[in-house]
């Protein structure tokens, strides 16, 4: 070979190079599914890529996110995740309840997906057990629907003299119809009239509180669901106008005004998530990640809001609160 054809062949290798060095460094990515909006949950978004970054991972940097919003049309899910399939991102985010994470899993067996504050995976047919998750799968629990009937109970606590309840589902949920009977009979165990409304969209939930308003109910639990935590706001407002006293799944509720909530914390479910997709992008598989059960669970308490209805919370109730906002 002759000198300057050896040359010439060494600097069209040094060229090539960085091209191959940069498909070999090829970002992950990320398939981000929501059963709701993309300005709804914000602080919960923010503590999944808070623990990504913590794992060493930042969108824009290296990482890719590709976004996917039903904005609380469920029945958007399937074609979304379905699109994320086709674009073949590395881990899918199933945000937003188990009708998020049926969809992504009806739409693959072979790409990872992480789940947040699902109720009960195993009954949904998400993973074959808690501590061996199996095929793609895996995430974090929430208890929530399992909590609804502790939630009716803590509420008699606050309103004693409350003989008729209403009790909020979004009748779009998986599972509704189980959710449904299940508290009706807790109800009924206590002695309580359980009234049962039904929204799955803002105009439902407008219709369901102007019928709402005409009956003599006189508490209301908002049952667990991704769509109501979407419009957490606009439910303390409507329940602020209507002055009925209200409990709710998750400490936000009562943040921005809510009476009382109960439950395990969503952030913190949130931040699992992230974890666990970092765990992943590192070459983790789901089916090696148990399913993480909540740990602790938060009884909020808004005295503002109490002394706004004139009730008097029990002292008892106080003592074993985690968090009392005044």
């Amino acid at each position: 070979m002759k000198r300057r054809d050896f040359i010439a062949g060494v600097g069209s290798a040094a060229a090539t190079m960085p091209l191959v060095a940069s498909a070999q460094q090829q970002k992950p990515v990320l398939g981000f599914l929501s059963s709701g909006p993309a300005n709804a949950r914000q602080d919960q978004f923010a503590m999944l890529y808070r623990a990504l970054r913590e794992s060493g991972y930042v969108e824009g940097q290296n990482l890719t996110v590709e976004y996917r919003w039903a904005n609380d049309q469920y029945d958007r899910l399937p074609a979304l995740a379905s699109e994320l399939v086709q674009r073949r991102v590395t881990v899918i985010a199933a945000t937003g309840g188990p009708i998020t994470a049926l969809a992504a899993k009806a739409a693959t067996d072979t790409i990872p997906i992480v789940f947040t504050a699902v109720s009960d995976p195993v009954k949904y047919g998400l993973v074959a057990s808690f501590n061996r998750p199996g095929g793609n799968v895996t995430g974090s629990a929430g208890l929530t629907t399992e909590l609804d009937a502790k939630r009716l109970e803590v509420l008699r606590e606050v309103v004693p003299n409350a003989n008729i309840i209403g009790a909020l589902f979004n009748p779009n949920r998986p599972g509704v119809d189980a959710q449904i009977r299940d508290l009706v009979a807790a109800a009924r165990t206590a002695g309580i009239q359980l009234a049962v409304m039904r929204a799955g969209t803002h105009a439902e939930l407008e219709t369901a509180f102007a019928e709402f308003e005409r009956q003599p109910v006189q508490a209301l639990v908002v049952t667990a669901d991704p769509f109501f935590n979407s419009v957490r706001d606009k439910l303390v407002e409507l329940l602020a106008r209507s002055r009925v006293p209200a409990i709710y799944q998750w400490r936000e509720f009562t943040a921005v005004g809510g009476l009382v909530s109960y439950g395990p914390s969503i952030l913190d479910a949130y931040h699992q998530g992230g974890l666990y997709i970092a765990r992943i992008l590192k070459g983790e598989r789901p089916a090696d990640l148990p399913v993480v059960q909540p740990a602790k669970f938060e009884l909020v308490i808004n005295l503002k809001t109490a002394k706004a209805l004139g009730l008097t919370v029990p002292p008892s109730l106080l003592a074993r609160a985690d968090e009392v906002i005044e």
